[in-house]
């Protein structure tokens, strides 16, 4: 993978991280899917579309892109090895010829300028660690008039799984959920940044708006608990405590989560996002 300035994210896309959410590819769809039709819709892929898929991770949105535009193209981009094997196992599977995955760094990937109509993303550009050389990189991928939308975290404490974790406080050395204008989950939380990010990458007529889902994270309270502990910042509170308090937050996480059960079991959390979108001037 040439071009990798973002070597943090890299090694943790590539290493334990990328590895659960590849193996989990369906779970975190099931989580992350109710963003997809307002993500899509914001960019009116249709036709002959030329769409980038920034982090793509698994690739569902890179494929549903592909679906809509049958004469165009969609590219995904990621870090992660482990999920763009799985991305392209998955458009094989489905039979999607027009959807390519490349392993790169926004950053500073060579793309063609101008290649592209749109470029989208759900959840995969808080990770930036120069956010402003990536949105403008970005942006001379695109054609003039071309268009881009994301989806990114809103404030911590409007998530629910955020606030769940939040409750294991006196059971696990639960941590803070990152730190604006850091690379993080939620790093673009102030649309404040947002705005002042786009334009000095030189977007214009960005909008900033809210849009919630409701995330499946499991089939039952325990289930989901499992899943949300074995995550990226519960895995790592869970190695720094024995298994006495291990089981604890198991029971604890559990109890919090059955209020989120559905009536067919399923557990389903709120996720609270910004839905960004931009423009690359004529």
């Amino acid at each position: 993978m040439p071009d990798v300035v973002n070597t943090e994210q890299a090694q943790a896309w590539n290493g334990p991280e990328g590895a659960q959410w590849a193996r989990n590819r369906d779970r975190w769809n099931a989580v992350n899917e109710g963003f997809n039709e307002p993500l899509l819709d914001a960019v009116g892929i249709t036709g002959g579309h030329r769409t980038l898929d920034l982090g793509c991770g698994s690739g569902q949105t890179t494929r549903l892109a592909a679906s809509r535009a049958p004469r165009g193209i969609a590219v995904g981009l990621d870090l992660s090895g482990p999920m763009l094997a799985e991305a392209r196992s998955e458009a094989a599977r489905e039979g999607i010829a027009n959807a390519t995955f490349t392993q790169g760094d926004a950053q500073t990937h060579p793309f063609e300028a101008g290649a592209f109509d749109a470029a989208i993303s759900r959840y995969g550009v808080m990770f930036f660690s120069d956010p402003e050389a990536a949105f403008g990189n970005i942006r001379r991928a695109l054609r003039p008039g071309g268009r881009l939308a994301f989806v990114c975290p809103a404030e911590p404490s409007l998530n629910d799984w955020v606030v769940a974790m939040e409750a294991l406080r006196d059971v696990l050395p639960v941590g803070d959920f990152g730190t604006p204008g850091q690379p993080g989950m939620f790093s673009l939380s102030f649309p404040e940044r947002i705005h002042a990010l786009l334009a000095a990458a030189g977007f214009t007529g960005t909008a900033v708006d809210r849009v919630a889902a409701q995330g499946a994270w499991g089939h039952g309270a325990d289930d989901a608990a499992e899943f949300l502990l074995g995550t990226g910042p519960g895995g790592h509170w869970m190695g720094q405590v024995d298994s006495a308090a291990q089981a604890r937050a198991r029971r604890a996480l559990a109890d919090h989560l059955r209020g989120h059960e559905a009536a067919d079991g399923t557990v389903r959390l709120r996720s609270m996002s910004w839905l960004v979108t931009a423009d690359r001037p004529e």
